[in-house]
């Protein structure tokens, strides 16, 4: 419908370019319309979409490469843009990549000072370990990559302690592009927050 459904034309067909100079062997002199881009795509609206889509859809890229093109051939083709949600089909979910870790925790049970400080500061990522007034301080548990390294060298194993934080999560969201990862944020906890209250109702039901 015209709710959910966006419509898009394709039509262009490659000819020769009879004003090409004869000694030419450059594509983009030899032939029209040989690359087909986004900008070739229109935009058809269906229904009422005019009235409520005014500034009318058009790609946020213009000029993506699609399709080449030689004499002869030709694309005639609609496109349907359908909008869905991610439990439908992977294909709309808006999300890349989605991760959670614990937050690290870093413990120096003894002073490390010296050459020792150097080189405990090397066992983990930078900006984890800084040397101030000659002593190893923990500056950045969250930069830490739980490699472990550290615990390998005899000399400092005993000196560190490493261990995560439980109720602290650092969650890690890539985007598609369709929506910034701090709105898919946003948007996974009304998400998880209108399922709560549904179990919650559900359980009132139960014990009542």
């Amino acid at each position: 419908t015209a709710r959910n459904t966006l419509q898009f034309r394709l039509k262009m067909r490659c000819k020769r370019n009879k004003k090409a100079p004869a000694d030419a062997t450059n594509p983009d002199k030899l032939y029209t319309n040989s690359k087909v881009y986004t900008r070739n795509i229109e935009w058809e609206p269906l229904g009422d979409q005019k009235d409520w889509l005014p500034g009318g859809v058009r790609f946020t890229e213009e000029n993506i490469l699609v399709n080449l093109l030689r004499p002869g051939q030709e694309l005639d083709i609609v496109l349907h843009a359908v909008k869905g949600i991610g439990s439908d089909h992977a294909k709309f979910s808006p999300v890349a990549t989605a991760s959670y870790r614990l937050m690290p925790e870093i413990q120096l049970l003894q002073p490390v000072t010296g050459e020792l400080a150097e080189k405990l500061k090397t066992c983990f990522s930078p900006g984890v370990i800084e040397i101030e007034d000659g002593q190893a301080v923990v500056k950045c548990a969250r930069k830490d990559t739980c490699s472990r390294e550290v615990l390998r060298h005899s000399d400092l194993a005993d000196k560190v302690k490493l261990l995560k934080i439980r109720d602290h999560f650092i969650f890690s969201i890539e985007s598609t592009g369709a929506l910034d990862p701090l709105d898919l944020m946003r948007e996974a906890i009304k998400i998880l927050k209108t399922k709560c209250h549904i179990y919650r109702k559900e359980l009132d039901v139960l014990t009542t």
